[in-house]
């Protein structure tokens, strides 16, 4: 039976506890992961995550839900970060575990596409101290409909 871990949090993510996190099983022949961090870039300080407290964590679910369907994965983790942080600091890690390879990391990559246009997140760059909200790229929306539009 597939076990789905979401972790929503406004404390620094802890990637060696996270991959120590889903549960040893012998029919998992491919583990596969994604951490995404704060991009350093000409003068940015910070990368802030708003989130919906209610909406943000039955959405990431869903799309946890979607990827353990979809890839017949044993497991899958999802931990995301909201809050302030600097660059160079994890903000997602998503951790697959399927029988083969390729499910698990055609996982990953389903789940951080879709989680980027789907979930429900406010992105503000700080730079000193002024902000300015971002909003997912075309290319994030290109990425998610592939995946969205084939369903495969």
């Amino acid at each position: 039976m597939a076990n789905l871990h979401v972790h929503l949090t406004g404390e620094r993510l802890d990637i060696p506890a996270l991959d120590r996190a889903l549960p040893d099983n012998l029919s998992v022949g491919g583990i596969a992961s994604f951490t995404g961090r704060v991009r350093k870039s000409e003068d940015l300080t910070a990368l802030e995550l708003q989130h919906h407290p209610v909406m943000t964590e039955p959405a990431l679910r869903s799309i946890g839900e979607s990827a353990l369907d979809r890839f017949s994965l044993t497991a899958l983790l999802i931990a995301h970060r909201h809050g302030r942080m600097p660059p160079g600091e994890p903000i997602v890690h998503i951790i697959a575990q399927a029988p083969h390879r390729r499910a698990a990391l055609d996982a990953v990559a389903f789940t951080i596409d879709v989680l980027k246009t789907e979930a429900p997140f406010w992105k503000r760059e700080w730079r000193g101290d002024s902000a300015v909200w971002i909003e997912p790229t075309s290319t994030d929306h290109r990425e998610a409909n592939q995946w969205l539009e084939t369903g495969t």
